[in-house]
């Protein structure tokens, strides 16, 4: 008989937990839920105090079966997952599936996964926590009615396969709404004054310090007559002010901070952060990696302040407890912190110790003392005019935190050192040495990356720790939004510069608008947002996501019934379902007419087509077919115009003839193709489409015969579905729609077609074995 049986839902965190327990304990791992809704099935009893209906998934059978089966020869079995409401609501499940009996059943949880937090947490055991079980089920719940009510109503009205999530929704739109600020921003420019003077140091040598004019120009005339005026202008410097600075560290992770520093510093995706953190948890390295909470514990206060007096000194550390200031924040107890902090580095792969580096840091650099700076701020005049040029610099006096989170802060530290000003004394004259005015323009609003789209959810209150990853992952897999890269436009600009009494006039180029890794709605999800937002405005709405998240909370705490809020949300939300989906529109949701094409007179539409976004030629109640094209790369359904769209027309183009045979230049789903008979070809984007010559055509075509003729290694005559070709991995044989491997001891040059059918033959046979043998043992168990 088993005494003591441990279920936890990972079985990394099972591995680790063995370690510590004698053999009275035996882990097993649950593999996280063990039952969840129907797949397929709303499994939702509306008129049934909103009861769902849970069943174990076929490939989950197995193991609840060998579960059952040792916690019934187990005296005590010890519920150990997660302690947030998904784990507790990991541990229910085990505990009805099962049918474990509540004399020998005991819930554990803790932060960390250590030997010390184990033995604790098997002293102090608890019984499940039903309001967190209730938490977790109202979030299951409501998502499941507001995704299976809604999708349909996607499918009649937009789309077919399409999907709505309640979260999902609102950070779409917000990636939205962002788009259209941006593409509604006018672009200003002025310009930007900056001046260099000469002036003696400590040590009697000429250096040069910057200063900027408290002024921006608005157009070049102006800037230029500043310029003039500055020609002969004494400077003098006017005002010297002197003030300490002090920075404080930032407080140690929580689940949202530690994703986007990840990302700002690591290049790290959302999804790879909580990857990457659930391993080091599980492997004990860290705490609890879902969690709002920035306080950490006595004993790692004690062992913070241990180590930075051993790193850097006594005079280093100042102990801190941070508050938390989320709303609702109680996931966890403590923040992310090292389970050990005297673990500088540990061992993992190259990225876990990367992630665990940054969060050492983060964690020592919170309990050490302010870095002390002193800026200092000198006004300089301009031969009594009005404008002045200000010269800032700024001295580190005493590093602090900043000693340990250099990697973090070295271009900072840097710049505050080489912008240190030389002795300066009020009334003290400069020598000029150049004065610059370049024309400068303004930035539309920033779009949004993985790391600033988690702020911002943080900030309106949407979502929760455990929510984010699974958020941001979500949107992307469902093509509503997609993680870009922006290539820059070159933009002309202007600088004026004055030098020993001189104005030059130049025009230069510059590469402007690049960004990496930001997110963009599709061209779907423009129109599937536009839709809920006129059709579901509460489920929309920020604040009621954000009231939703408050409700869970309180029903978390045992302050709230959770079918209650069901009942409440369902009775304003499906009359709504009812009223969208029997809706008749005279145009598709997300069809726009753009005008009329002045040779045919006929409509111009941009829809959303079978396979996506299409512009429409035609009226499709017109005894004409109406004819289609895609839209044009780079261009979305709420910027193409009418231009654009009369010129995707132009294509399909007769370049001329060869063999006998028309070459064309279309486009189709996949871009641009020239044709030839039935071969095709692929346009570069380096060539336009529009622009393509019959020589350049028939150069394509020739380019992907050779390469096909490089591909083929061998062809049979006896058998023509057989050949042997060259790929991306080596040699392989081809045969009716399947690939095969060749063996490396053989020459693909000299195979026979009987050495190739015997190649064919040799995995069938295996895979029949296989299944004889699977058959038997299947009838031999049963």
């Amino acid at each position: 008989m088993i005494k003591n049986l441990v279920i936890v839902e990972s079985p990394a965190k099972a591995k680790t937990i063995e370690k510590f327990l004698g053999n009275d304990y035996k882990v097993m791992s649950s593999y996280g839920h063990i039952r969840d809704l129907k797949k397929k099935a709303f499994s939702i009893d509306v008129d049934d105090n909103f009861k769902p209906s849970y069943e174990v998934p076929v490939e989950k059978k197995e193991l609840v079966e060998q579960l059952k089966k040792t916690a019934e020869q187990a005296e005590t079995v010890w519920l150990a997952s997660d302690e947030d409401r998904e784990g507790e609501a990991i541990s229910w499940h085990l505990f009805i599936v099962l049918k474990l009996d509540p004399k020998r059943t005991k819930r554990i949880v803790f932060h960390e996964i250590t030997k010390n937090a184990i033995l604790e947490a098997i002293k102090h055991p608890r019984e499940i926590d039903t309001n967190l079980v209730n938490a977790q089920q109202a979030r299951r719940v409501l998502d499941r009615i507001v995704g299976f009510e809604l999708s349909p109503v996607l499918w009649k009205r937009v789309k077919p396969a399409l999907s709505a999530g309640r979260v999902q929704s609102v950070a779409v739109r917000l990636i939205v709404e962002r788009e259209r600020e941006i593409n509604a921003y006018t672009i200003q420019s002025a310009y930007k004054v900056t001046a260099q003077f000469f002036v003696l140091d400590a040590d009697g040598k000429k250096v040069t310090i910057n200063a900027e004019l408290n002024k921006r120009f608005e157009n070049k005339k102006d800037a230029e007559t500043f310029l003039n005026d500055c020609a002969n202008a004494q400077f003098k410097i006017e005002d010297i002010t002197k003030k300490p600075v002090k920075r404080s560290p930032a407080s140690p992770f929580t689940t949202s901070t530690l994703q986007q520093e990840a990302a700002r510093k690591l290049g790290f995706s959302v999804s790879r952060t909580m990857t990457i953190a659930q391993h080091l948890y599980e492997s004990g390295f860290i705490t609890y990696m879902r969690t709002d909470s920035v306080n950490l514990s006595s004993l790692a206060l004690g062992t913070c302040k241990e180590e930075i007096i051993k790193l850097v000194g006594e005079k280093y550390v100042k102990t801190r407890q941070y508050t938390t200031h989320s709303k609702g924040a109680q996931e966890a107890h403590e923040a992310i912190r090292p389970t050990f902090v005297s673990n500088e580095t540990i061992e993992g792969t190259v990225q876990e110790k990367k992630l665990y580096d940054l969060i050492w840091k983060r964690t020592i650099a919170s309990q050490m003392a302010d870095a002390k700076m002193e800026d200092t701020i000198a006004t300089i005049g301009i031969g009594g005019k009005e404008e002045k040029f200000i010269a800032t610099g700024s001295i580190v006096i005493f590093d602090g935190f900043l000693r340990v989170y250099r990697e973090s802060f070295d271009d900072e530290i840097e710049q505050d050192t080489e912008a240190k000003l030389p002795p300066l004394t009020i009334g003290k004259d400069l020598v000029q040495k150049s004065v610059t005015a370049a024309q400068r323009f303004t930035q539309h609003p920033p779009r949004y990356t993985e790391a600033s789209l988690v702020r911002k959810l943080e900030e309106l209150g949407i979502g929760r720790p455990s929510t984010y990853a699974p958020t941001i992952s979500t949107i992307q897999q469902r093509s509503y939004v997609q993680k870009s890269n922006i290539d820059g436009t070159e933009r002309s600009y202007n600088i004026l510069e004055l030098k020993k009494g001189q104005i030059s006039d130049m025009d230069k180029t510059e590469i402007t608008g690049t960004e990496k890794g930001k997110l963009l709605p599709t061209d779907i999800g423009i129109v599937v947002n536009d839709f809920l937002m006129a059709n579901f405005p509460e489920i929309m709405d920020y604040n009621f996501t954000a009231n939703v998240e408050q409700d869970f909370d309180k029903i978390a705490a045992g302050k709230a019934e959770w079918t209650k809020l069901m009942n409440n949300f369902y009775k304003s939300f499906h009359p709504l379902v009812d009223k969208s989906i029997n809706t008749k529109g005279e145009h598709k949701v997300g069809e726009r007419m753009l005008g009329n094409d002045p040779k045919t007179e006929k409509p111009v539409y941009v829809k959303i087509g079978k396979f996506g976004p299409v512009l429409q030629l035609g009226a499709v109640e017109d005894k004409e077919k109406p004819t289609f094209a895609p839209l044009p790369k780079g261009i979305s359904m709420d910027t193409v115009t009418l231009e654009m769209a009369l010129d995707a027309f132009k294509l399909p183009r007769l370049l001329g003839q060869q063999d006998g045979k028309d070459l064309i230049v279309g486009i189709g789903r996949f871009g641009p193709f020239v044709r030839l008979g039935n071969t095709f070809v692929s346009v570069p984007e380096t060539i336009d489409p529009m622009d393509i010559t019959m020589e350049e055509g028939l150069a394509l075509l020739q380019a992907k015969k050779e390469a096909a003729v490089k591909k083929q290694i061998k062809i049979f005559a006896e058998d023509p579905d057989l050949q042997i070709l060259n790929g991306r991995f080596g040699p392989y044989i081809s045969y009716k729609k399947e690939n095969y491997k060749i063996p490396k001891n053989m020459d693909p040059v000299n195979l026979t077609l009987e050495d190739c059918h015997h190649i064919i033959e040799t995995p069938k046979k295996a895979k029949s074995i296989r299944s004889s043998q699977k058959r038997k043992a299947t009838a031999k168990k049963k």
